[in-house]
């Protein structure tokens, strides 16, 4: 039976989302070794994920006239293939090859945002926006679950090389298999341009950028908490594996089950945060509340850590719940408060500033650890910082509502 079109996005969109989203968050899993091979401290994983985050800022600032001229689907289907160059540059034992590879990673992964929302804005029921774009947004922790319980048993049974081997054979499969929705959702296309390469190593494209974001008096509040949000959520998903096994003595597969629970929570969380948005009318204050109670639940993570392993799998189903189920929200917030006409470039838009907070949080989180020797006061800060953010857009949202 033929899929209704919105099945066909929704289908098409949620399998790239999973599968890029199962690579991103390898990295991080695989940091106790990929530092170990350039001969680095534990903690400059943070490098590899701040670089991942450059390139999807470069192409969220600069990919939209490619995205416009090959379309949406084809575009997801560059990305995975700059993924699978990456990870095959990132299991070479030279740092610089690594960070190349980092670099293609993020490039690969920054479509599914403007892409994935072109195609569901365009495709998806009215009456369902919100839940339809919360599913797809779900897919980023469901892949990085899968990657905590599949990881780390790759490793061991193939060796370090034979594991991302694996996963770039992934990565092409899927590439190939959405070429069966290519040629339904790319039907319409946005205006031609044969100087999109030219565009695309651009660095004006950042001015146009600012300028979105002041096209309604509530995208900056909402533009800066969803920064605060990707500070957390970064340093989250790139540290806390090494965390527990560097700081607290835990093996590389209990690592990887623990983030499974915190990204198998969140799955559930942006499904489930996105369908309490819908009823309520608006996102502004739960996505305050969250950031509140992640500040809350990363504290509490970081003071049981060393505790029994059911307490702390406890902690990490909180944090995954609340510190990355805001992503669904953000997104229909953004689409609710933008004018028709910009929806697609202000989330792009909003994107980068966030994915901007991505660089710099593991920067600084790396730089905190290395002068302190220990995870502890960075993991504080972040939580910190997150808390009066919250409490802060609270008041000022409760004072002006949108």
């Amino acid at each position: 039976m033929k899929l209704p079109l919105w099945g066909s996005a929704l289908s098409a969109t949620l399998l790239v989302q999973v599968v890029s989203s199962l690579a991103g968050a390898a990295i991080p899993l695989l940091g106790p070794i990929l530092t170990l091979r350039w001969g680095l401290a534990p903690e400059n994983i943070g490098y590899v994920s701040a670089v991942v985050s450059a390139g999807i800022c470069w192409f969220l600032a600069c990919g939209g006239p490619m995205l416009d001229h090959h379309g949406p689907v084809r575009t997801l289907q560059f990305g995975l293939l700059f993924v699978a160059a990456g990870l095959a540059l990132l299991a070479q034992p030279v740092i610089w090859l690594g960070l190349a590879g980092a670099l293609l990673v993020g490039l690969g992964l920054a479509p599914n945002t403007p892409a994935g929302s072109q195609i569901l804005m365009r495709t998806a029921p009215a009456e369902h926006r919100t839940l339809i774009f919360s599913i797809k947004q779900a897919g980023v922790p469901l892949g990085g679950a899968i990657a905590g319980i599949v990881v780390a048993p790759l490793v061991l049974a193939f060796g370090f090389v034979g594991a991302v081997s694996i996963l770039v054979a992934v990565m092409l499969f899927c590439m190939i298999t959405v070429q069966a929705f290519q040629p339904r959702l790319d039907a319409e296309k946005g205006p031609q341009n044969k100087g999109w390469a030219r565009l695309f190593l651009s660095p004006s494209s950042l001015a146009r950028a600012a300028r979105v974001i002041n096209a309604h008096s509530a995208l900056p509040m909402l533009t800066a908490i969803g920064v605060s949000f990707s500070i957390t959520q970064a340093c989250i998903t790139s540290f806390t594996a090494t965390y527990m096994v560097v700081q607290h003595g835990q093996s590389l597969a209990q690592a990887g089950l623990y983030m499974s629970v915190l990204l198998a929570t969140s799955t559930l969380a942006r499904i489930f945060f996105g369908w309490l948005a819908d009823r309520l009318g608006s996102g502004l204050v739960l996505l305050s509340a969250l950031a509140l109670g992640a500040g809350a639940a990363i504290l509490l993570l970081v003071w049981s850590a060393a505790a029994s392993h059911w307490l702390v799998y406890g902690c990490m189903a909180l944090v995954g719940a609340t510190s990355m189920g805001w992503n669904g929200v953000h997104m229909a917030e953004l689409a609710r408060v933008s004018p028709a006409a910009l929806i697609g470039d202000v989330t792009s838009s909003a994107s980068l500033f966030g994915f901007v907070g991505s660089i710099c949080g593991p920067l600084a989180f790396a730089l905190i650890a290395s002068r302190t020797g220990s995870f502890t006061w960075p993991f504080i800060l972040v939580a910190g910082q997150l808390i009066v953010f919250g409490a802060v857009a609270l008041v000022i949202m409760r004072r002006s509502p949108a």
